[in-house]
């Protein structure tokens, strides 16, 4: 995209100026494209939108990312490089490795194309390294899991989109090692959901013991892989006595890239067959199942427990109640309940006006909701039907059922939240049961979309919460 003061028209007659499009780019575990076109513009001067408005803590830096932070001037793979640092506190990176990996992307010219292959490279030579102890083997699986995490989220606008499947695939691989190593080693299953697919599970338990502990269900959002919720969960539940279950529902991992099913709105049909499957163990306390969302997971995960009363807590974090406000109010103006004219002014207006790095953004942020555009994304090609995964997405819309929420709710928000500015707290607001409110800040580096620098952080607050509310399992 030119970037200048272009302006595209709806069939009103209203102006959609398409240099407001430029730098759809956005981070990587981020749940959708942010509003705001350049690194400059993510910091709000308060958080904004969705109806509410509460201002950002008086220490937040005039730059979301200032000094040290900044590892790439563009804000999407800076994000990214972030997320990955961040993973460090728990054996989910190693900052050497990372910041390596950083210097190198720099030294090559910062891009989709050096950023995927870097990490791949990364990814690769962590799983060739031959090694006979299997503690190392555990650890670098992680690690390569993140690394090839980091690749496969930008892959679609690299020189190599047909790489996809194959890059979670080995991401997978790697995950499904680091389970397997683990003391005890999780628990894997396949979890009836629906029209004949299954959802994959992974169990993790501080002991063998069978003694009944408190469980977390952990639910990613819209992009994160199961790296992402043992920096965000698993790590933590283990440490404090809890249970905690991680899966991939549909328009995530393995029913995404291998299975081809994309998001569902009704999120509390994937949930309440998760719950089904804790309750018949006897190692879970069929009282205390708490629930989670992680970025765009702070949208489903509330909409399953607004219908699924088995769910004691519930955290989303941060709360979110409409992924469609997430993409840029230019974009989301092209959207009439005219199909046909939504995807001419899509195919003959947008597009030829995208730059490649835009492109493979709005490629990755798309392709959960529609099979045909990931299809086309891998064969390098942008798709041509934007109304119907644009209908999939306003559909995610739960701020009529958050009332519906009757557990006790934690509602996480953060300074500088690029994505969904403003809703965390319209959210908390629109709730009815015992809730919590809960700022991270960048007066100590808790800045960001769920806190990319500070997950440990994150979990005291979330954990600190769910003992609170639910009690202490026993530890190991």
């Amino acid at each position: 995209m030119s970037g200048h003061d272009e302006s595209i028209l709806s069939p009103s007659g209203e102006a959609h100026p398409t240099g407001a499009l430029t730098g759809l780019a956005t981070g990587a575990g981020a749940a959708l494209l942010a509003s705001a076109p350049t690194a400059s513009a993510l910091v709000p001067a308060g958080v904004r939108g969705a109806g509410a408005s509460i201002p950002s803590s008086p220490t937040a830096a005039a730059s979301p990312t200032p000094g040290a932070m900044q590892l790439f001037t563009d804000p999407a793979l800076n994000f990214a490089a972030l997320l990955a640092l961040g993973g460090a506190g728990f054996g989910s990176s190693e900052v050497g490795e990372v910041l390596t990996a950083v210097n190198a992307i720099n030294a090559a010219g910062a891009d989709q194309q050096t950023f995927t292959a870097e990490f791949r490279r990364w990814g690769d030579r962590l799983t060739a390294t031959a090694t006979r102890h299997p503690q190392t083997r555990r650890f670098r699986s992680l690690r390569a899991a993140q690394y090839y995490d980091q690749a496969l989220f930008f892959v679609l606008g690299s020189d190599t989109p047909g790489d996809e499947e194959e890059l979670y695939l080995a991401g997978r691989s790697s995950w499904d090692t680091f389970a397997r190593l683990c003391t005890p080693a999780a628990i894997t299953d396949r979890v009836r959901y629906e029209g004949g697919t299954s959802l994959p599970v992974w169990f993790f338990r501080p002991d063998a013991s069978g003694r009944a502990r408190p469980t977390v269900i952990l639910t990613n959002g819209s992009d994160g892989q199961n790296v992402d919720m043992w920096t965000y969960g698993v790590s933590a539940a283990l440490a404090r006595g809890w249970n905690a279950l991680v899966y991939d529902g549909p328009g995530q991992g393995q029913l995404l890239f291998v299975d081809q099913v994309v998001f569902t709105p009704r999120w509390e049909r994937v949930v309440s067959p998760l719950v089904d499957w804790l309750e018949r163990r006897r190692d879970v306390d069929e009282r205390r199942i708490a629930l989670t969302g992680l970025s765009m997971g702070g949208d489903l995960a509330p909409r399953a427990a607004a219908f699924e009363r088995r769910i004691a807590a519930l955290v989303a974090m941060p709360g979110v109640l409409s992924p469609w406000l997430g993409f840029p109010p230019e974009l989301r103006s092209i959207v009439t309940p005219d199909k046909a004219e939504t995807n001419r002014i899509w195919n003959e207006e947008v597009v030829p006006e995208l730059s490649q790095e835009e492109a493979g953004a709005i490629k990755k942020r798309v392709e959960p909701f529609s099979i045909p555009a990931m299809l086309a994304a891998r064969q390098g090609r942008i798709f041509t039907d934007f109304w119907t995964p644009a209908q999939r997405i306003m559909a995610l819309d739960i701020a009529r059922v958050v009332g519906r929420i009757k557990c006790p709710t934690l509602v996480l928000d953060y300074d500088d939240e690029q994505f969904y500015p403003g809703q965390p707290r319209a959210f908390y607001e629109l709730l009815r049961a015992p809730k919590d409110y809960e700022l991270l800040t960048a007066a100590t580096g808790a800045q960001l979309h769920c806190s990319p620098m500070a997950p440990q952080q994150h979990c005291e607050v979330v954990f600190d919460w769910l003992e609170d509310t639910l009690g202490r399992g026993r530890r190991p």
